[in-house]
């Protein structure tokens, strides 16, 4: 049986997306706040949240800056751009397409 964990394909982008939309976080950062804005229902892995970042980034949704995070360490801080607003606004709208979807067919009346 599927965990609560465990996230639909394609929907970590998504969720990476809609996080830095709010503001530039660096990558340990954005996977706390997805436990943390989720309830801690939604958690991701260094290994699956990383290669997702690199991902986005060599697409051009999202842009990297070294600088020092909030306890003076170096870290690379992400944030969204213009072609990643599209793209998150694309993955949206597709997004509540499919949960409305499914919600119809969790819903339907047994006999």
């Amino acid at each position: 049986m599927s965990k609560p964990t465990d996230l639909m394909q394609g929907t970590l982008d998504l969720l990476i997306l809609k996080i830095l939309a709010i503001e530039p976080l660096h990558g340990w950062a954005v996977g706390q706040r997805l436990k943390q804005v989720s309830g801690d229902i939604l958690q991701v892995s260094d290994g699956s949240l990383y290669p997702a970042l690199h991902k986005l980034e060599q697409q051009g949704w999202i842009t990297a800056e070294w600088r020092p995070s909030e306890n003076n360490r170096r870290a690379k801080f992400y944030a969204l751009t213009r072609p990643g607003r599209r793209q998150l606004e694309r993955e949206s709208q597709n997004w509540t397409r499919v949960a409305d979807a499914i919600t119809r067919v969790v819903t339907l009346k047994e006999t």
